[in-house]
């Protein structure tokens, strides 16, 4: 499977399918879209109206990978499920950190 995340000089790029009002705020694991597209499965609490949903998303994002909330900006998606989010640090490190927690939630699947 085809990682949703691109690296770059400055960080990372990942591609998101956020579901708010999710009942918990977690990382759900790699979904691949209709289109082949693969993007992060996310869900959190908050409701989807004056950007909760997105600051929830970002705390979660900025908790699992380690970093401060203000080296995550919002690229893409402002109002929509899918979201494109760049994430500021050293490449290699946020994609593991990725990885880790990906992994992490797909071994308690089982």
């Amino acid at each position: 499977m085809r990682e949703p995340w691109r690296y770059s000089t400055q960080g990372i790029s990942i591609a998101l399918r956020v579901t708010p009002r999710g009942g918990r705020d977690d990382i759900d694991g790699i979904e691949t879209l209709a289109n082949g597209r693969a993007v992060v499965k996310i869900r959190v609490r908050a409701i989807a109206e004056g950007g909760e949903a997105n600051r929830a998303v970002t705390e979660l994002l900025a908790k699992v990978l380690g970093v401060p909330r203000a080296r995550i900006k919002l690229l893409a998606g402002a109002t929509s499920r899918l979201k494109q989010v760049a994430v500021d640090g050293d490449p290699r490190m946020l994609g593991e950190s990725l990885r880790k927690a990906i992994a992490a939630k797909l071994d308690t699947k089982d």
